[in-house]
């Protein structure tokens, strides 16, 4: 009942933190059209972004933690009973989108920020985005998504099925960008515009893969943590 309460307010607090700051990011920063570099009020608007998709993601998915931990099921490997429609939605969710595209966003974003900022953040947006709201779309994900599989066990789909969800929305993206670059003339993230054709399909096709190898991972750390569990029902069933 403990574990429960604290995985409840844990949810509860993310989901409330994550609605405030997207409600404040809509209402209140807004870009001017300076150049084609990352500009709001464009073609496409903030949905041009990945951060704007995962920001939507991560709360959707906090909300769906609530409303599981309030009406549906919490099933560990060592609890009985079966999976609710909500948990398995849940589960499902975190390990094909929430986890993989989280970690992109935060690895990728601070991985280029450290070679060249400008690349993907210019340094005038440091006078519009507070920098409480950069660090919620582009930091914190990371340690609350770890956080939250300590707490909470996800069962994981098949692989297949894992990487047809995860692929499709990747692929949904990429097409959505480059007809954004095709229709409106603009590229989203300046470091596509410098590279040449063939850099940036070499460059899209590691994405995808550092995508794939982001889904490994997430599956990885589940099955560190709660393999132990595992293990020991199958022992008491067995014995």
């Amino acid at each position: 009942m403990e574990n429960i309460l604290i995985v409840s307010v844990y949810h509860t607090v993310l989901f409330i933190a994550h609605s405030a700051a997207y409600i404040y990011d809509c209402k209140y920063i807004v870009t001017n059209e300076e150049e084609n570099v990352f500009t709001y009020k464009g073609y496409g608007g903030k949905f041009k972004y990945l951060t704007n998709w995962n920001f939507i993601i991560q709360t959707v998915y906090f909300g769906l933690c609530v409303a599981n931990d309030f009406c549906g099921t919490n099933v560990r490997p060592s609890g009985k009973g079966q999976r609710s429609r909500l948990q398995r939605w849940r589960d499902n969710f975190l390990a094909t989108i929430v986890f993989p595209v989280g970690m992109f966003v935060v690895l990728t974003f601070w991985g280029i920020y450290a070679i060249d900022r400008e690349l993907v953040y210019p340094k005038e947006l440091d006078k519009i985005i507070p920098s409480w709201l950069n660090h919620i779309m582009h930091t914190t994900i990371l340690p609350f998504l770890l956080i939250d599989k300590f707490l909470v066990y996800h069962q994981y789909p098949s692989r297949k099925a894992g990487f047809i969800t995860l692929l499709s929305l990747a692929l949904t993206y990429l097409a959505w960008i480059l007809w954004v670059a095709f229709y409106a003339n603009i590229w989203v993230y300046p470091i596509l515009k410098v590279l040449s054709p063939h850099q940036k399909a070499v460059f899209i096709m590691a994405l995808l893969v550092f995508f794939v190898f982001l889904y490994l991972l997430g599956e990885f750390i589940n099955k560190t943590l709660w393999d132990k569990e595992r293990k020991h029902v199958k022992k008491v069933k067995s014995s």
